[in-house]
């Protein structure tokens, strides 16, 4: 615990200081967020305010495991076989770096041209598919030699799973390899577009993220205390995963960073996190749902990306079948704006539905578990 609470502390630090930097320096680079001259007439207030700000948090969560990692080394010998870095670092960390550098490119597209057409469709959605798939591979194929003190095989887990999973593994779901991959690829797409539509007004998606990261830090840790891999764990009941203490420290050091980020990112904006930070983030929540083996609990916990994101496609299928259009623009936050409603109160709103998916999801978490136990 004293780990991520490190890892959660040099996040919110790193961000919460270094977020006044970066606003001066893409300042200075002019590096200001163009506005669609489609979009609600009161966002023309907001061109020029600088973007690219998740390179920010990215960056800090980066740092902050490292940080984590040291604080490990403090632990007893018999809680230390997470000390060193491991694949599933690199699968969750991979993902958010390289999902946040397909948003930069996009937001670095977008300042160049001084146009809010960056990266098009289908180069943003081959990115997403390329990351998608490369972390897929290794997240299937690179098994833990975690040994305990005799040097038993103590874990032999994959990141990722070959069955579907929504509290832990379903063994009926068997997809293979191949099969897990795909699916993989269509979590990446799903999380990092869910996000990435969701980040429309100040402060909104990122502090929704913060919720669904908490959530996954605290399923990881719970599943770390009851760990099939922990030899010290006698229970009959335990999880099958792999590196859940890395899972939670990483989840924990992203949602630090984001509420230092939050600071300066609530409104009025005075930086906004650009695709690079909702793509980033989006990257990273799709890792959570694959390695503590809850896929499809993902659109629960993540309940108002998910709400965000049907407003559009339930905007264009009805505007392309009948010419007609259900809400007044799409995503789902301008539909309010144009209605009337302040930004603030959307976004507070927003944060409670939000708030609702996540409390929902721990809570069918922790009731298979009382169910199992008793």
């Amino acid at each position: 615990m004293r780990a991520v609470i490190v890892a959660i502390g040099v996040a919110f630090l790193i961000s919460l200081f270094c977020t006044p930097i970066a606003i001066k320096v893409f300042t200075r680079l002019k590096a200001g967020q163009p506005i669609r001259a489609e979009g609600p007439a009161m966002h023309q207030g907001k061109k020029g305010t600088p973007t690219m700000g998740g390179v920010v948090f990215i960056l800090a969560t980066v740092i902050a495991y490292v940080a984590g990692h040291l604080a490990l080394t403090t632990l007893p010998d018999a809680q230390i076989a997470q000390v060193e870095p491991t694949i599933t670092a690199l699968v969750l960390l991979g993902l958010m770096v390289f999902s946040g550098a397909v948003g930069f490119i996009d937001d670095f597209l977008k300042v160049r041209k001084r146009h809010s057409g960056g990266l098009n469709k289908r180069g943003k959605l081959a990115g997403q598919i390329l990351v998608g798939a490369i972390f897929g591979v290794v997240a299937l194929y690179f098994p833990s030699s975690m040994t305990d003190v005799r040097g038993n095989a103590t874990n032999t887990e994959t990141v990722g799973s070959t069955m579907l999973s929504f509290i832990r593994d379903i063994p009926a779901l068997e997809i293979g390899k191949i099969g897990a991959v795909i699916v993989i690829i269509l979590v990446v797409m799903a999380a990092t577009n869910g996000v990435n539509l969701t980040d429309g007004l100040d402060g909104l998606a990122t502090g929704a993220s913060v919720m669904v990261l908490a959530a996954y830090a605290l399923i990881a840790f719970w599943q770390y205390r009851h760990w099939c891999a922990d030899p010290n764990y006698t229970e009959a009941y335990c999880y099958t995963v792999r590196d859940p203490l890395e899972i939670a420290l990483i989840a924990g050091a992203a949602a630090g960073a984001c509420v230092g980020f939050l600071w300066w990112n609530t409104s009025p904006a005075r930086i906004f996190m650009g695709d690079t930070g909702a793509l980033g983030l989006g990257g990273l929540i799709a890792g959570m749902a694959m390695s503590t083996r809850t896929i499809l609990l993902l659109p629960i916990i993540g309940g108002l990306f998910v709400i965000i994101t049907m407003s559009v496609v339930i905007q264009i299928i009805s505007f392309r079948t009948t010419g007609k259009r259900v809400f007044r623009m799409s995503p789902l936050q301008h539909h309010f704006e144009l209605a009337g409603w302040s930004e603030v109160n959307i976004v507070v709103r927003f944060w409670i539905i939000a708030g609702i998916g996540v409390a929902i999801a721990l809570g069918l978490f922790y009731s298979e578990f009382l169910a199992a136990v008793s």
